[in-house]
């Protein structure tokens, strides 16, 4: 029987094609032109802060913000108001007054029309507050309610950037996966082509090929799993990050063990104050501060400065506007005090629900604290751990290959069993599967204790 030659594809080769399965399958897939995006895990997080919805509305809320600002700058600014009026009367309005003002007999009343038929008038008014205090307090709070809502940004772009760390260094550990798969391929192949050279030489039996060729398939289907879950990964991150589901993205940067613990100290040390949500809960007590203020300033006086500037006109022709129009002035200046006295208790209800409501404040700071505390301790022995585990798990599948590699070998020299082939197989995929398990929670682990310490 004339032997039938297979091909062995190289990992190198794999890796290739898998990259342009990556590439070519989404545009295929929705049938648009795509673009491919080279992108760092910085570049990536830029982009989430530029594109991902959640970013803009944030974005949004500080421009409210600031726009209500300038309605409170108003409000201790003059406001001047300008009038102008003009009447044509119909019939003139008539007054009675007593006859007797004009010799006529007492108790009598006779109309008179003391209105022109043409009225004009024109004016500017001018209103100034001079105090008011909880306008005053309005002016102070207006630099901490930006901080606030800047701070909303910070803590929505921490929360989005754990998670593109977290998908994007996923997606670059999945290479690892790959390549183990793709070996573990390529030796299931080679047993399988060499099984059946010894079942044709009747030095295994036919039941060992099909062994061999159902531990390939499994090989093959998982890997296709595996190219899968990466492919909506990437979907994923493109989602993240403002990018069409069509597009494609190359990752850039460079994965290895060691970045894992380089540059993180794993010591107890931290600040409350590098965390977004202990600043943000930290500017929300000072608004808290502000509206007790604003509320006290409702038992003060109010003080304001009015002031006018008006000219009226009036005739029976409506000459008003011409030159033989005659004009009459008239101005004032005044102060205008205001004094709260009773509004049925409404102002002490309100200064007493700011006052609850900043006493709520303090306790949920103290409660972040205690969680902060926690949170670390946690992240910190989670990522010690993780980090053992995977150097042990490293070892374990190095072990693994070992003992698979001289199984093999006694498996050709008929010191071993298909079996023991087999189960040695078996246990190198097994170790292979916990490695890289070690490895995304080493990486899932050092981003959640890095968010921990205000540190993302």
């Amino acid at each position: 029987m004339k032997e039938i030659k297979r091909f062995y594809m190289s990992n190198r080769l794999r890796n290739r094609l898998y990259l342009t399965m990556l590439l070519v399958l989404p545009s295929a897939f929705y049938g648009k032109t795509q673009t491919i995006h080279a992108l760092s895990v910085q570049d990536a997080i830029a982009l989430v802060k530029k594109n991902n919805i959640s970013v803009k509305a944030a974005i949004t809320n500080l421009a409210i913000q600031e726009q209500t600002n300038k309605e409170v700058t108003a409000l201790a600014l003059p406001k001047v108001t300008g009038t102008g009026s003009t009447t044509d009367y119909f019939s003139i309005p008539v007054t009675l007054v007593p006859g007797e003002f004009f010799g006529g007999a007492p108790g009598s009343y006779l109309p008179v029309q003391f209105q022109q038929k043409f009225i004009a008038s024109g004016g500017v008014t001018l209103t100034q507050t001079l105090f008011d205090g909880s306008v005053f307090v309005g002016l102070k709070a207006r630099t901490a309610a930006l901080d606030y809502y800047k701070k909303a940004i910070d803590l929505t772009v921490e929360d989005l950037s754990v998670n593109v760390y977290k998908v994007y260094y996923q997606l670059l550990v999945s290479k690892t996966q790959i390549a183990l798969e793709d070996s573990n391929i390529q030796r299931a192949s080679k047993l399988l082509h060499d099984t059946r050279v010894m079942n044709e030489n009747g030095f295994v039996e036919k039941l060992d090929v099909d062994k061999a060729a159902v531990q390939l398939t499994n090989l093959q289907t998982a890997r296709q799993n595996t190219a899968t879950t990466i492919i909506n990964g990437f979907t994923s991150l493109k989602f993240l990050i403002g990018i069409p589901a069509p597009d494609s993205i190359i990752l850039t940067t460079q994965f290895t063990e060691s970045a894992l613990t380089s540059g993180v100290s794993i010591d107890t040390t931290y600040s409350y104050k590098n965390r977004y949500d202990y600043q943000y809960l930290e500017i929300q007590k000072q608004l808290n501060d502000f509206d007790i203020k604003r509320y006290q300033a409702a038992y003060y006086p109010t003080l304001s400065l009015n002031g006018g500037y008006q000219k009226n006109a009036a005739g029976n022709t409506y000459d008003l506007f011409s030159k033989s129009g005659t004009w009459f002035t008239s101005s004032y200046v005044g102060l205008s005090l205001n004094v709260p006295i009773f509004e049925g208790f409404a102002k002490n209800a309100r200064l007493q629900k700011a006052r609850l409501t900043a006493r709520l404040t303090t306790a949920q700071v103290e409660n972040l604290k205690l969680n902060i505390g926690q949170e670390v301790a946690i992240a910190r022995n989670n990522f010690i751990n993780a980090i053992n585990t995977m150097n042990s798990q490293k070892s374990n599948m190095e072990t693994a290959e070992s003992v698979y590699t001289q199984t093999k070998k006694k498996f050709e020299s008929g010191l071993a069993t298909n079996t023991d082939l087999s189960n040695s197989q078996n246990d190198l995929i097994e170790a292979q599967s916990n490695y890289v398990n070690a490895l995304y929670t080493a990486v899932v682990a050092k981003i959640d204790f890095l968010k921990a310490i205000g540190r993302i």
